[in-house]
């Protein structure tokens, strides 16, 4: 569940819950708070969000490095890239609204894991990778009260 202040809110997150994270590919969500960095949307799909975070249009090459020994870990990068890099714009809904949180981002650590999203949840909302997801009209009413500088607190 999540709350900003609207009421409880159901969310899926990894299927090995909330946690220190271990790694790379480990399934945990991280706990902490982590700032908000920028939002990324499909904008083929769904319209321009309200929010006063930085925000851009996915492109179809757009991708995101996984691969701990590359200079570009955990970084937007495009494809094709010569390591390995998670695609952006997918047949799914899963990432039409993308908030990219702030973790192992400054600085980033080599394998401490990557690419940790508030993201869309699918319809039965199964578990993430590791990110946080949440139905699309309330990641659109969450994003819609973010200011820059504020964090998401994952406990």
């Amino acid at each position: 569940m999540v709350d900003w202040g609207l009421g409880p809110r159901r969310a899926a997150i990894g299927p090995s819950g909330i946690g220190v994270k271990g790694g790379e590919g480990d399934g945990i969500t991280p706990i902490g708070a982590f700032p908000v960095r920028e939002i990324f949307y499909r904008a083929d799909r769904i319209p321009k969000p309200d929010t006063k975070l930085p925000l851009r249009a996915l492109e179809t090459n757009d991708g995101w490095c996984d691969a701990p020994d590359d200079p570009n870990y955990n970084r937007l990068v495009k494809l094709p890239y010569p390591a390995s890099a998670e695609q952006m714009w997918r047949e799914d809904h899963l990432y039409d609204l993308v908030v990219v949180l702030g973790y192992n981002d400054h600085p980033v650590v080599k394998g401490r894991g990557s690419a940790i999203f508030l993201h869309l949840a699918r319809p039965d909302y199964s578990h993430t990778q590791g990110c946080v997801a949440l139905a699309y009209d309330d990641a659109v009413a969450a994003i819609a009260q973010l200011w820059p500088g504020d964090q998401v607190v994952i406990s």
